[in-house]
């Protein structure tokens, strides 16, 4: 007669893994809508530190031990139910709009739940650090009984591990300033996100700023409704190449002369310069498709130093440039960080500057200025966890490698004895 094993009877297996990280994720849930998001202020250095301390004593006790809790604790239905519970959080993650702040009263239920401050709720930090105190185990565990043909899966459980020890616990100590620094002039007060003002470590000079600009567009606007015609699907004509022609809608046009750089002479004209801010400027000629009425003049989109210009076709509408698109824009700064020395850099979007635990990012200017602004706006970010957490990134990357390689030769000597 085959007897059926009972719930909750040890060794726990799937059934109770899933059951209790399901009970824990909705313990996280309530929790999160009834006291809000977790608050990792007080988890900055050096409680992160004694939270480490105690999550290592934690896994060296119970790995150590050789009992059924030990082996279901580091065992494959704990690791997956673990890995399945924060696949689903992370899942809901891509699929909500993550927000930074929300408003305390927010009555929307996802807001309520944590959906929207993923990373910073209640169920993600019980199964992050149930993560941590599972793979710690399963690393004291397999240390326990060490062998030198293990080492990928050391790597890779020990690289894991520290980068998810200082993605999380390691966030606490981050911290986020915007600088505004004008051109010519050295910086080092910033904001945070409440707009305190701080006095950073961290010295900026901007010494230029640099905006390079794709050629910007001609289109046909309704004067009266400001719409670009037609309505329901607008064109544009890119100005690339003098002389040029293209069609907008009923009105063939013809690029007679294109100013990259340009200002308005005396008599309404434009001529060429060198002068820095100053805006494209082009000579059109419009001849209507079925009349055959040709407009003809100079058209320019204008800044704060040059007024606009457009080409009247009708009495309704007419051909405007709209302004032109930033295509690159960099700051050339000098640097001054604690126990470094002044550093020179070329900062840009996507190409931050690190200087020492502080990353510089370029994130903006004053849009309305474009090229003739004269200030860069960068965020400093303070991250003294990124050496761990890149360190812990190159275990993995080795771990993985040395995985593949060990496997290939496994192959090739199966291969051999066949």
């Amino acid at each position: 007669m085959i007897q059926h094993r009972k719930m909750w009877q040890f060794p726990w297996r799937y059934k109770e893994s899933i059951t209790l990280i399901a009970g824990i994720v909705i313990i996280g849930f309530l929790l999160q809508y009834f006291l809000g998001p977790f608050n990792f202020s007080p988890l900055g250095w050096p409680i992160n530190g004694i939270c480490g301390f105690f999550i290592l004593l934690f896994a060296l006790i119970a790995g150590l031990r050789q009992n059924k809790f030990s082996g279901w604790f580091s065992g494959v239905p704990m690791s997956v139910s673990l890995l399945a519970a924060l696949l689903v959080l992370s899942i809901i993650m891509g699929l909500t709009l993550q927000e930074t702040h929300l408003h305390p009263q927010d009555p929307n239920i996802f807001s309520k739940l944590g959906f929207r401050q993923m990373t910073s709720s209640w169920p993600f930090v019980f199964v992050y650090f149930l993560l941590l105190l599972s793979l710690g185990t399963l690393i004291v565990r397999r240390l326990k009984a060490f062998k030198i043909k293990d080492y990928p899966f050391y790597l890779n459980h020990i690289g894991l591990w520290l980068f998810l020890f200082a993605l999380g616990l390691g966030a606490a100590d981050m911290k986020r300033y915007t600088m505004y620094v004008q051109e010519g002039e050295t910086e080092h007060r910033a904001y945070d996100k409440e707009e305190s003002i701080h006095e950073l470590p961290v010295t900026i000079r901007l010494n230029d700023f640099i905006l390079e600009e794709y050629p910007p567009h001609l289109v046909i606007m309704d004067r009266k409704t400001g719409d670009i015609q037609p309505v329901n699907k607008p064109e544009q004509l890119q100005l690339e190449e003098n002389p040029m022609k293209g069609k907008l809608g009923q009105w063939n046009i013809f690029i007679k002369e294109y100013l990259h750089q340009a200002i308005r002479s005396k008599d309404g004209t434009y001529i060429p310069t060198t002068m820095q801010g100053v805006f494209p400027a082009v000579f059109v000629e419009a001849v209507h498709i079925s009349t055959g009425e040709t407009k003809e003049g100079w058209v320019c989109g204008g800044n704060t130093l040059l007024s606009f210009k457009t080409l009247h076709l009708d009495n309704k509408l007419s051909i405007v440039m709209t302004p032109p698109e930033p295509k690159r824009f960099i700051s050339d700064i000098d640097v001054i960080a604690p126990n470094e020395k002044s550093a020179h850099t070329l900062l840009e979007v996507n190409k931050p500057y690190r200087a020492g635990n502080w990353m510089i990012y370029q994130t903006g200017y004053d849009t309305e200025a474009g090229k003739l602004s004269d200030y860069s706006t960068m965020e400093l970010v303070y991250d003294p966890w990124a050496i761990p957490a890149y360190a812990g990134i190159l275990l993995l990357a080795c771990g993985s490698v040395c995985m593949l390689w060990t496997g290939n030769r496994r192959k090739e000597a199966t291969h051999d004895m066949e």
